[in-house]
């Protein structure tokens, strides 16, 4: 995940949804850059297939990063095809989300948002990331985050990172307007990383880009530090597609 531009730190199309669970539960990066723990291994025995995915849903009893949050299955499920992740206040507490998908290395990743997302309370992340859990070349993690990182007068209210955040052009802050269904792509290359998000576009051709190798495709929904909302949180997404360099 990533983090604020101090504002904050770190946790953004052609694969078709292959099965809808109902809508009951199953079972889930930090700022402008923060991602997340887990993935790819025990501990997330629960499962969601989204888009001809299957994915990890990342759970846990007590706080874990990024925030630090409790995770719950509860708050990820697949409904007519469409993911829904939410922040929900479960059992006296605040919960979050986070998915956990395959490793898919260079390529195109594409998100696509049913949800307005460009009034998400303060204190909310959305992330869309990659990452691995080992911390060489950066956790190899590359975010689009939407989150203004719990202070509304932040410029912008989304961006695009290549970590480390902080290091100099590794990340461009940007206004979501849209209100309606919204994509978010990127292209990771060896020399590059392509962004599109919404109506934004920016190339990173820097230094530091992670060559790909253990990395997950993730997504995640989570609260700033912890923070609890103004109120719950829900993001329906449509699809999730990846399609490899020629």
């Amino acid at each position: 995940m990533t983090h604020r531009p101090r504002l904050g730190r770190a946790a953004v199309v052609a694969s078709i949804l292959v099965l809808a669970l109902s809508a009951g539960p199953v079972a889930a990066a930090k700022p402008g850059g923060v991602g997340g723990g887990g993935g790819g291994k025990p501990g997330y025995p629960d499962r969601v297939t989204w888009s001809g995915f299957e994915w990890q849903v990342k759970t846990s009893t007590s706080a874990v990063g990024p925030g630090p949050n409790v995770f719950s299955k509860e708050n990820v499920r697949v409904v007519d095809g469409d993911l829904v992740m939410e922040i929900a206040f479960r059992n006296g507490r605040w919960t979050t989300a986070e998915i956990i998908g395959p490793h898919l290395g260079y390529g195109t990743y594409t998100f696509s948002i049913e949800s307005d997302v460009t009034n998400l309370d303060s204190w909310a992340v959305l992330g869309l990331f990659t990452w691995s859990d080992r911390a060489r070349f950066n956790n190899r993690e590359i975010d689009i985050e939407v989150a203004d990182w719990g202070d509304p007068a932040t410029e912008g209210n989304a961006q695009v990172v290549v970590q480390p955040w902080d290091a100099a052009g590794h990340l461009k802050r940007y206004t979501i307007a849209d209100s309606g269904p919204t994509v978010h792509s990127f292209v990771w290359q060896p020399d590059r990383v392509d962004f599109s998000s919404a109506r934004t576009t920016w190339a990173y051709t820097g230094s530091g880009i992670p060559p790909s190798q253990d990395e997950r495709i993730r997504i995640n929904l989570w609260l700033f530090q912890g923070h609890a909302p103004t109120s719950a949180v829900t993001v329906r997404f449509d699809s999730f597609t990846f399609m490899p360099l020629p």
